[in-house]
């Protein structure tokens, strides 16, 4: 039996021993010492198997296949991407001893190995073999501290270390190709599925990727809302792509409608049409300009907050009311409702000015004006409330409001 084959069966032998073994008995050093090892072994292992599959351009002869990635997962149940994956690194691994070097004896990872083999072999072809040498060399030390992520970030400005005189250039180079195909795969696309909800994807260079999630993550901070806003209905912690969520929803409503870009001189707004009596009614719906529907609920929270424009028919279907300029507060007025309301209004909440909206008493979507008299501080879960139609919301003589769900 060829030894590797052995090899196979002895690994597999020895870790049928200790497949028994119950892990949560030994102590914390033991368990440190037992994920070190295991981590060296497993790299270990993998520069085996890749060089193994590198080695394999006659199984894929045989079976009449493109590569044997192919051939091993089909056989494997690995995903083909995976496969793939491992078939280049044991080719790189050929062109790169050192690193295979360093692999098989379990001093690096198998993702480390691969960034070092994707970074060296990255480096422009005017640089010099022994520039290259020194590149790879650098990386692997640069290993023992660093993990993959850190390193491919490290491997793109490798020759600022061993090549400074030409490493500022080519970083240039690099980062301006990298834009260039971002620029150029920037995409997004919106499908709503008809059931009131919206779907989508997007492509956008990074940097703009870590603008929104900056921006989003601050409006989920747990800090804006009340501990009832961070669970779901069924108390659990809304996990953080909820919360994400929520505050993409909030980002979007809340855009402010004197800086949204025009079409023809006019902001992009979206119209809601609705009645005078559909205004008011407790229980009715209302038409945007793309056909689909909302609550009239809905509609007047959104008309108090976001970039919706009523537009409010009369009984002959006549506009009644396209909007006022003075829609929302302006950061003074807001800076003085957090002075005088301190936080929201609604009795027994905490949320801090910093986290509420500024809410019409008087709906501005029904006439109301937006000066202090009329607003007040409300989170944005008691600002939901306010305008669905199941809850009365009193206000009191303390200023302060309660809500009731109506019967």
């Amino acid at each position: 039996m060829h030894p590797i084959i052995e090899c196979a069966a002895d690994l597999s032998a020895v870790v049928k021993q200790v497949s028994g073994v119950e892990p949560s008995f030994m102590s914390t050093s033991e368990k440190e010492a037992a994920l070190v090892a295991l981590a060296a072994a497993r790299s270990e292992l993998d520069a085996l198997f890749v060089r193994v599959l590198a080695s394999a351009d006659d199984i894929a002869v045989a079976h009449g296949l493109r590569d044997a990635a192919a051939w091993l997962a089909v056989e494997t149940r690995a995903t083909h991407r995976e496969a793939r994956r491992d078939l280049a690194l044991g080719r790189g691994l050929e062109a790169h001893p050192a690193v295979d070097h360093d692999l098989a004896a379990g001093r690096v990872r198998t993702e480390q190995a691969r960034v070092v083999v994707e970074a060296v072999d990255a480096l422009p072809a005017t640089v010099s073999i022994e520039t290259r040498a020194d590149a790879e060399h650098a990386l692997l030390d640069l290993a023992r501290q660093h993990d993959a992520r850190d390193l491919r970030q490290i491997g793109k400005r490798i020759l600022d270390v061993v090549a400074p005189e030409i490493g500022e250039s080519h970083e240039a180079a690099v980062l301006a190709a990298e834009e260039s195909r971002a620029d150029a795969a920037v995409e997004l696309t919106l499908i709503d599925d008809g059931e009131g909800r919206c779907h989508g994807r997007f492509i956008v260079p990074s940097h703009v990727g870590a603008m929104l999630k900056r921006h989003l993550l601050a409006l989920a901070n747990p800090a804006r809302h009340a501990e009832d806003e961070l669970r779901d209905v069924s108390g659990e912690l809304k996990p953080l792509r909820r919360r994400l969520g929520e505050a993409f929803i909030e980002y979007v409503e809340r855009y402010p409608t004197d800086r949204a870009p025009q079409t023809a001189g006019v902001n992009a707004t979206v119209m809601v049409t609705l009645t005078l009596d559909q205004l008011l009614a407790e229980h009715a719906t209302a038409l945007l300009d793309d056909g689909t529907r909302m609550s009239a609920g809905q509609a007047r929270r959104l008309a108090c907050e976001a970039g919706i424009v009523p537009v409010v028919l009369g009984t002959q279907s006549q506009p009644l009311d396209l909007g006022r300029a003075a829609r929302l507060f302006t950061k003074a007025q807001r800076l003085a409702l957090g002075l005088r309301d301190g936080g929201c209004t609604a009795r027994g909440c905490e949320t801090s000015a910093s986290g509420c909206h500024a809410h019409h008493d008087d709906p501005w979507s029904r006439g109301g004006l937006t000066d202090l008299t009329n607003g007040r501080l409300l989170c944005p879960r008691h600002h939901r409330l306010a305008h669905d139609s199941r809850y009365a919301m009193t206000v009191h003589a303390d200023n302060k409001v309660t809500f009731a769900r109506r019967t």
